[in-house]
Order: structure tokens, then C-alpha cells, then sequence
């Protein structure tokens, strides 16, 4: 499941491949859409929770609220189940995701970071990350990715800074789910299952609020 992005999304796996997936967008209804999406998934493939075995969630980066809903929810599978619960970047399932529609590398990949920014990393193949994820203002980095394709819905937002922009716009728990069923596979070491937040959540305590106490 991932929640990184407005893209609420959740699929099944099997170890070989995507058995059921679902997944909408909408910024602001993390928490009321993803428990029904894993209802549906579930539905779809006819199987109950209990026969999960594992739990693949995106760690983003991403926004606080929203990025919490899926880390939150893994993690409260993975109690309830006694099953093990494994961090993904949500920018490395991304680039897989591109590289499943054909996009070769190297390229970048850049999702929403509102403020007038972009959570990016830089790919060698749609397998291999180069770097650490960051967050800056696209004309920043425009320079550093010019004559790169860049993928996701935050180089779509800048055709300015990044005029190779393409799809996938979004993440989806399919191509995360197979590419944590590969890197399990061939035996390399998840993420644990904590935030990638990159920066300070947008709410905050006011520096200068006025306590009230009663007389």
C-alpha cells in the first residue's frame, strides 16, 4: 500500500505477480479511502486478511498527513497479523513503474511536494537509484536533469523545468508490492517502515499564541 502521493493505492501479490489492485486519487481522504481499498483488493482476489504473510508500504517521501495514513495502517496489520512489515521508497517504486511502461534509463523521478516543490531522485535504470531522495524548487534542479526524462505527477506540474516530462503520474501498490517481492527475493534488506518526510510538517504551534486560564 502506499499513501505518499494523492494517489490512495493498495494491491495483492502473490510472490510472482500483482493478483488484485485498486487505487484513486484524492489529496485529502487518505484515511477514508485506503482500508476499503485493501477490502476491495482482497475481495477481488477472494482471500482474507489472514492470508497475508507480508505488509509492503511506501515510506515516501511525502507529505506528513497523508504519508502517515499507510505507515500507520501497515504497521497496525503487521500487530494484528504477527506478519513482517517492509519499508519501500516510494520514488524507487515509481521508477519501477516507468520502467514496467518502457522508460529507460537513466531518468528522474519527481512527485508533489506542494509549496511550489518537488520530491525527486535521480535513476540510473528503473532499478537502480542514484543518490538519496531530496526535496527543492524544480528551476533548482532543472539544470542538473536537462535532457533526462522525468516521471510522476511533479515534473507534469513544471513542463517549464523539466520539458521530458511523461508518466506514470502516480505510484501504484502493484508495481510496489513486485518490487519488494524482487528485492526480497534476491535477499537485499528492506527500509524499515518509518516516514521519509524530507523536511518539518506545514502545521505547526503558533510562536506567538495567548494563553487563556480561567479567573
Amino acid at each position: 500500500m502506499d499513501t505518499a502521493t494523492p494517489a490512495v493505492t493498495a494491491a495483492l501479490h502473490d510472490g510472482t505477480s500483482v493478483v488484485a489492485e485498486t487505487g484513486q486519487v484524492d489529496a485529502r481522504r487518505h484515511g477514508e479511502l485506503l482500508l476499503p481499498a485493501v477490502d476491495r483488493v482482497l475481495a477481488e482476489a477472494g482471500v482474507k486478511l489472514d492470508a497475508v504473510t507480508d505488509v509492503a508500504v511506501g515510506v515516501g517521501p511525502g507529505p506528513y498527513t497523508g504519508l502517515r495514513v499507510g505507515l500507520v495502517t501497515a504497521a497496525a496489520f503487521g500487530s494484528a497479523l504477527s506478519v513482517p512489515v517492509h519499508g519501500l521508497c516510494t520514488l524507487d517504486a515509481l521508477a519501477y513503474a516507468a520502467g514496467l511502461d518502457g522508460v529507460e534509463g537513466p531518468f528522474a523521478v519527481a512527485t508533489d511536494a506542494r509549496r511550489k516543490e518537488v520530491y525527486w531522485a535521480r535513476y540510473e535504470d528503473s532499478r537502480t537509484r542514484a543518490g538519496e531522495p531530496a526535496v527543492d524548487r524544480p528551476a533548482d534542479i532543472a539544470d542538473r536533469l536537462a535532457g533526462l526524462s522525468v516521471v510522476g505527477a511533479g515534473a507534469l506540474l513544471y513542463p517549464e523545468a523539466f520539458p521530458d516530462a511523461r508518466g506514470p503520474e502516480h505510484v501504484s501498490a502493484g508495481a510496489l508490492a513486485s518490487l519488494a517481492a524482487e528485492r526480497l527475493a534476491a535477499g537485499d534488506a528492506p527500509l524499515p517502515p518509518q516516514p521519509l518526510y524530507l523536511r518539518r510538517p506545514d502545521a505547526q504551534v503558533p510562536k506567538n499564541y495567548k494563553v487563556v486560564t480561567p479567573k
